[in-house]
């Protein structure tokens, strides 16, 4: 079934649309909520509050991409978990390091002050990443999307440590010029 029919499901409250998104997208979800949890019963927990959460904003939400949709669900619903679960201790892990990473390219409070603010941030990351050559386009959702280790990313493309940290810090120093010049750091 292809993803226009499953979200009709949803619009139709059909709770096939449940299981046909489990089917189709579980092991998808899964990755996402492992990269960044890195723990099995957390992440099946995650994807599991993943298709709740579908199903609570399908509709009125019709999403165009439901595999990008359930990715973006999982990923926030994940870091949730993961602040909650790391409250108060610096917790360890990749998804600590790739936060920290990132702030630096992120306003000062990491919380952009309105609703149009946050649309601009988006847009203008999603328009970054859409810029950037194949492979560091790649690189760069690895780290930052499914919070991967370097080590892992290098040994997939078969790069050093050190080239993979090198293009992740120059992709980065790349974003924060094209933030600081949309005024939004």
């Amino acid at each position: 079934m292809d993803d226009g029919q499953i979200v009709q499901l949803y619009f139709d409250r059909d709770e096939r649309a449940l299981s046909l998104t489990a089917k189709k997208y579980g092991a998808y979800c899964y990755a996402v909520a492992f990269g960044i949890l890195n723990s099995e019963e957390d992440s099946k927990e995650s994807v599991n509050d993943t298709y709740l959460e579908a199903w609570n904003r399908i509709p009125p939400h019709k999403p165009n991409i439901l595999k990008i949709f359930l990715g973006r669900l999982t990923r926030c619903i994940s870091i949730d978990k993961w602040r909650k679960k790391t409250a108060g201790k610096r917790g360890g892990g990749e998804i600590h390091e790739v936060l920290d990473e990132l702030s630096e390219c992120v306003s000062a409070s990491g919380n952009p002050a309105s609703e149009t603010e946050k649309k601009l941030l988006d847009e203008t990351v999603n328009s970054f990443v859409k810029g950037l050559k194949s492979t560091e386009q790649k690189v760069f959702l690895c780290r930052y999307w499914y919070a991967q280790p370097i080590k892992q990313i290098a040994a997939e493309n078969s790069f050093s440590e050190s080239k993979v940290k090198t293009m992740l810090m120059r992709t980065r120093q790349k974003l924060q010029e094209i933030l600081k010049k949309e005024g939004l750091l």
